[in-house]
């Protein structure tokens, strides 16, 4: 008998705990139309939050934990947090006009993250951000990740990364076509483009192997930060996003991925479409930056509205971005509803919305769907996540919500309106990203 009150006791005592734990950090969202992206959509769904990790995400039948916190969401649409793979919000900045090249500048160094800019992206439901410097280099420099939590102090608040001085903590933007052709020590034609960043490959090349010569006597190189980071893009640990728009600047990068053992994400991808079979071969995927309006460069010329619906019957991952300040932030989703209209399927532009980014990232362990064990980034949509007309109600991020259009403070930054962003956000990340390249053509005013 004692020993029967034992086990009660200690069956009572971890039930205790469980119900503790779930009244103090479960979350239940119950009741709308669930999109975790990973499976078909899901009537009257169920995602389970608990210290901002999804814990379960299914049907009516999901079991809820006793004690959570339930939110009705019935009428609503529930899915990932989008992920965009190319911003300029916050200012970041990377190389100056003392090179062409620039591996060791990170944006982190640069980026506000205090800038009202990201209002405007969490008004349009994003969540992962991929900030980088601009394209006016053959190489700008470092992006990084951004995790739009609440409230943060510093960049540090934000990172996807624990630590920025040991840790990758973002991409490598490249770039080729005009906009990195310019006066020396610039290059003056594609092809001296391509030689200037083979040739800094190759000298990274060397210095691995230097750094890896264990003979007797051999002594270690000195530090070197620009090749530190094309050591890291070579050996698979830092992502090239490789600024792009004409088919042969798009073979170009793809030789030089394939030279150099690197996978680039082709960013912009303008005339993708034309070399759909070669990009599919290499395995490579696109971030389209979707253009409505045409006219804005000549080398965007050869850009259709059928791009994702073309790259995605040749077997091509595409995505889509903002550029922002050039798409504004809160209509991201729009590429994915024109490109659907355009030929491309709902499945492929939701997934081009979330989970693709999140691939071409290297985040999709931790974003993207709403999976068991992944991160609680999810919003809350009035309807069909492709409809004009439906409006991003709710933010959360990791389990905490970070934005709230019933509240009037949130709601102005999806409205817009005079001096709403007050700080210049929208265009100091347009000129960060493209302005020095207009001040260098005479084209700034």
């Amino acid at each position: 008998m004692k020993h029967l009150s034992t086990i009660l006791a200690l069956a009572l005592g971890v039930l205790s705990a469980s119900v503790l734990t779930a009244q103090e950090g479960t979350v239940v969202f119950r009741g709308a139309q669930l999109f975790t992206i990973a499976a078909p959509p899901i009537d009257d769904g169920v995602v389970v939050v608990q210290d901002g990790k999804v814990i379960a995400a299914g049907g009516p039948q999901t079991r809820v934990p006793r004690g959570a916190t339930v939110i009705d969401v019935s009428g609503k649409v529930v899915m990932p947090g989008l992920v965009d793979t190319h911003s300029h919000i916050g200012g970041p900045s990377g190389g100056d006009a003392s090179s062409p090249i620039h591996p060791e500048t990170r944006a982190l160094d640069a980026v506000d993250v205090r800038s009202d800019g990201f209002w405007r992206a969490k008004a349009g439901g994003l969540t992962t951000l991929n900030v980088m410097p601009g394209s006016g280099h053959l190489m700008s420099g470092q992006t990084v990740y951004l995790k739009l939590r609440k409230d943060p102090s510093s960049i540090a608040d934000w990172l996807f990364c624990d630590d920025p001085i040991t840790e990758v903590c973002g991409a490598m933007k490249m770039a080729n076509g005009t906009n990195s052709i310019r006066q020396p020590p610039a290059p003056g034609t594609r092809g001296k483009s391509a030689a200037l960043v083979r040739q800094k490959y190759i000298q990274a090349q060397e210095y691995k192997e230097k750094l890896e010569d264990d003979r007797a006597g051999a002594t270690p190189p000195p530090r070197n930060l620009p090749m530190e980071a094309l050591i890291e893009v070579m050996d698979g640990d830092r992502i090239v996003q490789f600024h792009s728009h004409r088919h042969n600047d798009i073979s170009t990068l793809l030789r030089l991925g394939k030279e150099f053992g690197f996978k680039p994400v082709i960013q912009h991808g303008s005339e993708a479409w034309k070399v759909a079979d070669e990009i599919a071969a290499a395995g490579v995927s696109v971030s389209l930056t979707f253009i409505d309006a045409f006219g804005g460069k000549e080398e965007a010329l050869g850009w259709t509205m059928e791009s994702g619906s073309l790259l995605e019957k040749a077997g091509v991952d595409v995505s889509f971005n903002t550029d922002d300040g050039i798409t504004d932030s809160r209509f991201l989703s729009r590429a994915a509803a024109m490109s659907v209209r355009y030929g491309m399927t709902r499945e492929g532009a939701l997934a081009g919305l979330t989970l693709v980014p999140a691939r071409q990232l290297g985040l999709d362990h931790r974003v993207g769907s709403l999976e068991a064990g992944k991160d609680a980034d999810l919003i809350v949509l009035s309807g069909d996540p492709l409809s004009v007309y439906t409006k991003v109600e709710q933010v959360w991020v990791e389990g905490h919500q970070v934005y709230d259009r019933s509240d009037p403070e949130h709601l102005k930054y999806a409205t817009g309106g005079y001096r709403v962003y007050d700080n210049g956000a929208h265009g100091e990340a347009a000129f960060e990203a493209h302005g020095e390249e207009f001040a260098t053509r005479g084209e700034r005013r």
